[in-house]
Formats: structure tokens, C-alpha cells, sequence
């Protein structure tokens, strides 16, 4: 048998207030000092920008998952080299709604008209980019998944030219 001295912990086991008042963290207290809080919020905020900088640049490590690698940044050079309808949409859409204020029916009718005929165009242009994207993609890069190309590619021809981000890498017209 073991000597029952030997089990002892050499001291009494402590109240349970004691214990609970120990682990309790008082929580009137902050948990850092207000010059502390602010130069976290600082660092956060710089961050931020350089994060954002970065991704405007187009750095790889800085873009997210939907537009990293080399297969969609050469769908975005390939959309950013030529010109399309879709990024006219928008100034269109604005003449439209200015056209439509006019009180002529003529001018009514006919800014509708302008309107769809844009949208369809723009429809059919993005159609045919797709198609033609997925063909160039599958040609240049064998192995590369093509789900999402003509999609990505479409939406990035709808968007202005000066909006777009990651910036275009590419001017108009230009080989790469």
C-alpha cells in the first residue's frame, strides 16, 4: 500500500469563491489602452490600402481566388485589348434616360428603341466573346479548366475601362 502522506498536496484546496473570483476577468476594465486601440485601427487601415493598392495593380498575391492566374490574366489582357459595346452601356443608358425626359414622343420612343438595340448588341457581343474566349483558352492553354472563362470575360468587356480592377495591363488594340 502507499504511504497516504506521500498523496498530499503540501497545501488546502482553495474556497470555490476564491477559485471563481481568480478566473473571473473583470470585464469594466478595457482590454488595451486607448493609444493601443488606435495604432492597431492605424495598422488595420494601412493595410487595407496597401491590400487594395495591390489588387488595383494587379499583383498576383493580392487578387482574389476569381481572378488569379495566368489563364484569367490573359482572358483580362485579351477583354481589355479590344474595344466592345458593353462598356458603352452605361454612358448610353444615361443619354437614354436624358433623351426620355424630353416630352416628344418621338424622342420617347426612339430612346427606347436605342436602349434594347444596345442591350441586344451588347447580348450578342458577349455571347460571341465567350465562345471566342473559350476557343483561344482551350488553343493556348491545354490543360486549363474553362468553366467560367466566357462569363468572366463578358463581364469584365460590360465594365467601363477606367473601372475596371484589377487596371488593364494592356491598351486598346495592343498584341500581347
Amino acid at each position: 500500500m502507499t504511504d497516504s502522506t506521500s498523496n498530499k498536496k503540501g497545501r488546502p484546496t482553495p474556497k470555490r469563491k476564491d477559485s471563481e473570483a481568480a478566473r473571473k476577468v473583470s470585464s469594466i476594465a478595457p482590454a488595451s489602452t486607448r493609444e493601443e486601440k488606435k495604432r492597431a485601427k492605424d495598422a488595420a487601415r494601412a493595410a487595407r490600402i496597401a491590400s487594395r493598392a495591390a489588387y488595383v495593380r494587379g499583383d498576383e498575391s493580392a487578387l482574389p481566388i476569381r481572378d488569379k492566374g495566368p489563364v484569367r490574366k490573359f482572358v483580362r489582357n485579351y477583354v481589355d485589348s479590344r474595344r466592345s459595346i458593353g462598356e458603352y452601356f452605361l454612358p448610353i443608358i444615361f443619354v437614354v434616360l436624358v433623351l426620355t425626359l424630353i416630352p416628344s414622343a418621338i424622342f420617347q420612343i426612339g430612346s427606347i428603341v436605342i436602349m434594347y438595340s444596345v442591350l441586344l448588341i451588347s447580348v450578342v457581343d458577349g455571347y460571341l466573346l465567350s465562345r471566342k474566349l473559350k476557343d483561344v483558352v482551350a488553343e493556348k492553354f491545354p490543360d486549363a479548366e474553362l468553366k467560367g472563362i466566357g462569363m468572366y470575360g463578358w463581364l469584365r468587356s460590360t465594365q467601363m475601362r477606367r473601372m475596371r480592377t484589377p487596371k488593364p495591363a494592356v491598351s486598346r488594340g495592343e498584341a500581347f
